[in-house]
């Protein structure tokens, strides 16, 4: 077997806000995001395919991703069960709301786009890895082995 690894970066820009955690993270915040995604397989053997010599065409991933950061991008992501979410109802500010059924920490937002690529992957597309930086000091990461 030829398996061979290839990544595509993505960057977006996301508020959120930590509920119930004891630091300040419990205030709304932002950051700016980068998203790298690895996925893994052989090269197309058939030289009439016009995939030829490709695992995947970047543009096919980017086709699967780019949904999940455009819901994303530029929203502030909160805990359902967060108050912070009545601000939405109050202020137009807060106008791309995102509730999710989990704490939007690094690690949980990066289980949830885990899910979301593999579920839209081609069968002989294996999802190798995600990389979630939050700063530029500070990131997650998921790794098909591992789960």
């Amino acid at each position: 077997m030829n398996n061979v690894r290839i990544t595509k970066e993505f960057n977006f820009e996301m508020a959120h806000a930590l509920y119930g955690y004891d630091g300040p993270c419990k205030n709304i915040h932002g950051h700016s995001y980068r998203l790298s995604v690895t996925i893994k397989g052989q090269p197309i053997k058939d030289p009439n395919n016009v995939k030829h010599g490709m695992v995947m065409d970047f543009t096919e991933l980017k086709t699967i991703v780019k949904p999940i950061i455009d819901k994303l991008d530029h929203a502030t992501i909160l805990n359902a069960k967060s108050p912070h979410k009545k601000l939405s109802e109050e202020n137009v500010l807060f106008e791309k709301l995102v509730l999710v059924n989990y704490q939007p920490t690094c690690e949980n937002m990066l289980l949830d786009i885990a899910e979301q690529i593999i579920k839209q992957l081609p069968a002989e597309v294996k999802l190798h890895h995600l990389r979630l930086q939050e700063t530029a000091t500070s990131y997650a990461e998921w790794y098909a082995d591992d789960n």
